[in-house]
């Protein structure tokens, strides 16, 4: 597939099959991680997969607290959301934060070194570790959306982060931006309807 058709493929998926991605093909993903722009050059990334099923189970049973539909509509009218094809994202998308994750054929939790504060930067510099990590999310999810693998992203709170690292003995240093779960789409999978935007509306020549 060519690049921009890849991206213009890739989609969230929150419901997958039951059918385990190979693993030369998540190297090739990872590879394709590897290759995004690093902020030092170094890229200090690592990536933990969270393959054996009962094990992350057990992981997610100590961080999640499924929400019901009920949960979800209270959430959306508490955050004050008002267009519907955002609302109607949220409302699939609450109540599947559980069992993305338990069902995914690939659970991976990407690592970056963050050497200072990640939620008290002094500049916007400090970022740069951050901004890089979710450059190399990104060619991952391309990558995945050119051999036919679809998924997505849920950002842990920050309790959960905390627990993550401790559980996984992660080093310090480093920092979870998400976990990022992977597999075939089920056939009945639902994907969002996306926001139209205009382009010409989004450009700004010289000045805003």
């Amino acid at each position: 597939m060519e690049t921009i058709k890849a991206i213009h493929a890739r989609k969230t998926i929150r419901d997958f099959q039951d059918q385990v991605i190979p693993v030369d093909i998540l190297e090739t993903l990872l590879q394709a991680g590897l290759k995004a722009p690093s902020n030092n050059h170094m890229r200090e990334w690592e990536f933990i997969l969270l393959q054996d099923r009962q094990k992350r189970i057990a992981l997610l049973d100590q961080l999640l607290h499924p929400v019901g539909e009920k949960g979800a509509l209270d959430i959306i009218d508490r955050w004050g959301l008002k267009d519907e094809d955002q609302r109607a994202m949220y409302l699939d998308a609450i109540p599947k934060q559980y069992a993305m994750l338990a069902q995914a054929a690939c659970l991976i939790l990407p690592c970056f070194n963050q050497p200072s504060p990640l939620l008290s930067p002094k500049t916007l510099s400090d970022l740069n570790a951050f901004a890089s990590i979710w450059m190399c999310i990104e060619n991952i999810l391309i990558a995945a959306a050119d051999v036919g693998v679809f998924g997505v992203v849920r950002i842990p709170m920050e309790d959960e982060r905390e627990k993550l690292k401790e559980l996984l003995n992660i080093p310090a240093a480093y920092e979870i931006p998400c976990f990022l779960a992977l597999g075939y789409p089920a056939d009945d999978a639902r994907s969002a309807k996306q926001v139209q935007i205009n382009l010409q509306e989004k450009m700004h020549l010289d000045q805003w």
